[in-house]
């Protein structure tokens, strides 16, 4: 019977995923596609969004297969259950970033309060310098984000849809590529994040 119409065991994934190559990406695939429910989960027992759980459950699959790959994981318990605890601790320091971002947002000074207070001329000529700014700062993150997660941005900012992006930039399914998408947004978020 061929490798991949059965279910992979968890010695197969961990096998595939150490011996490196081209076919390691199928087993990295596979690893993410065999677990992927965990998200609804993950949305129903954290009351995260499909997005927010779709990133920690990304994050959570990077970091097994960094430790399968380093044989950090040394297969004391099942895959799943090794798996299923990252997840759960990234979908808890999710949740620990929204309750700060929300604390934090009381904090802030806001430029558009300043901005009624200003003659009509020159708030508009302040509001278009900001938005400017704004403009070449997205570009400027962009490309520090190399050319992959530049090009999957515009994409998706564009209307193309994952199975599009997907098939565009050679990912395997819509849901890999969704989750690498997610993954390149919330580092261009993280870069504005440290600007404010």
């Amino acid at each position: 019977m061929p490798l991949f119409s059965r279910q992979l065991s968890d010695a197969d994934l961990m096998t595939g995923i150490r011996a490196g190559g081209t076919q390691r990406r199928l087993f990295e695939n596979k690893l993410y596609e065999k677990y992927a429910y965990l998200i609804a989960d993950g949305t129903r027992k954290h009351r995260l969004t499909e997005d927010e759980c779709a990133s920690a459950y990304s994050d959570a699959v990077l970091t097994v297969i960094e430790h399968v790959a380093s044989d950090r994981f040394e297969g004391r318990s099942e895959l799943k259950t090794y798996l299923y605890q990252i997840f759960t601790n990234k979908c808890v320091d999710a949740i620990r970033k929204k309750t700060t971002n929300r604390s934090s947002v009381h904090d802030t000074f806001s430029l558009d309060d300043s901005l009624f207070q200003l003659p009509d001329v020159a708030r508009n000529a302040i509001q278009h310098l900001v938005t400017q700014s704004a403009i070449e700062q997205l570009h400027s993150h962009l490309r520090d984000l190399g050319e992959k997660c530049r090009a999957m941005i515009l994409s998706w900012g564009e209307g193309y849809s994952d199975d599009e992006i997907a098939l565009a930039m050679g990912y395997n399914s819509a849901a890999v590529a969704k989750t690498s998408r997610l993954r390149c947004l919330e580092k261009l978020r993280e870069r504005f994040r440290d600007i404010l």
